[in-house]
């Protein structure tokens, strides 16, 4: 009984903080940070890169991997197989690889190069705006496919026979 009622609720309960997070903090990049990154000076720009960058970035990583790993235990658990759940998986799917190929690689080379600057008292390279570039599409490119994949997942639990 315990492990047919408790632990898909525990794993629903999981899979939804994690993907709150890791919306939440897709939504924080796109809506406010790259808005005031465009408006700051140069000395605010190098402390968000490397003080609140990466730990913001720690926990985008982390809650869509938890977000993901939690969603496929559901659906291999329950069986749930409707069209709107496996469209949503497979955006879900396509964004956690975009933050872990493409957003987060990217990522550490900006900071890499904003500490190798800012140690030396030297502008940031050059080849650093490819990399800032990459990963800013890579997150665009999530935020625009969250909006389906919340409707598809949404759609799942509420409409199941779409």
């Amino acid at each position: 009984m315990v492990s047919e009622t408790i632990i898909p609720l525990l794993f629903r309960w999981i899979h939804f903080v994690a993907g709150v997070a890791w919306i939440g903090l897709l939504y924080y990049f796109n809506l406010v940070q790259v808005s005031f990154m465009k408006e700051t000076d140069p000395a605010t720009k190098s402390g968000v890169i490397l003080k609140l960058l990466p730990r913001a970035l720690w926990w985008f990583r982390y809650s869509a991997l938890v977000t993901v790993l939690s969603g496929m235990a559901l659906m291999m658990a329950g069986g749930i197989r409707n069209t709107a759940i496996m469209i949503g998986a497979t955006l879900g799917l396509i964004m956690f690889l975009n933050v872990w190929l493409i957003i987060w690689p990217n990522q550490k080379v900006v900071i890499r190069m904003t500490g190798d600057a800012t140690a030396t008292k030297t502008p940031a390279p050059p080849e650093m705006a490819k990399h800032a570039r990459r990963a800013y599409l890579a997150s665009r490119t999530n935020f625009f496919l969250s909006f389906p994949m919340l409707l598809f997942m949404g759609a799942s639990a509420h409409f199941p026979q779409f």
